[in-house]
């Protein structure tokens, strides 16, 4: 199986497409302008559905507790389902978006969850990691471009 990981994103570079148009109960739906604060933010495409979601959770809320913003994306999930497992597991995003369709996905062009994007402070899509944020991955990849992203928007 190919690494996903490893493939650019039409994205980087181009400003961040628009959020779903619905969040889950109790949430604040995401829009355009919390990507467009001049903070650096992370959006996270997720589903209970899967295993790779749930083994990143952990690293998700250890990132909200240090005041990285976080905005998450239920994808193609049952809505009960994805506010319940928030509600049990702890609720790291500031919004969260809810694509039960995956319409919103196809257009930041998320092949399938867990898909997490770096968006500079202007709204630019900076990275796009494909698969969970565990791991040798996680620290030799993903942070690396999220520290260099933070020092930039400074």
């Amino acid at each position: 199986m190919p690494d996903l990981g490893k493939y650019t994103s039409t994205m980087i570079g181009r400003t961040a497409p628009a959020f779903p148009t619905e969040t889950l109960p109790g949430q604040i739906l995401p829009d355009d302008q919390m990507v467009r604060t001049g903070q650096v933010s992370v959006v996270n495409f997720w589903a209970t559905w899967c295993p790779p979601c749930r083994a990143e959770h952990p690293t998700l809320l250890d990132m909200a507790s240090q005041g990285i913003r976080l905005i998450g994306v239920n994808f193609k999930d049952e809505g009960a389902k994805a506010s319940a497992y928030l509600d049990k597991e702890g609720n790291p995003f500031m919004a969260v978006g809810y694509d039960p369709q995956g319409r919103a996905a196809i257009n930041w062009g998320v092949t399938g969850p867990p898909e997490t994007f770096i968006i500079a402070g202007d709204g630019t899509v900076l990275y796009r990691f494909a698969g969970p944020l565990v791991g040798s991955d996680y620290e030799q990849r993903f942070l690396p471009e999220l520290q260099k992203a933070m020092a930039a928007s400074k």
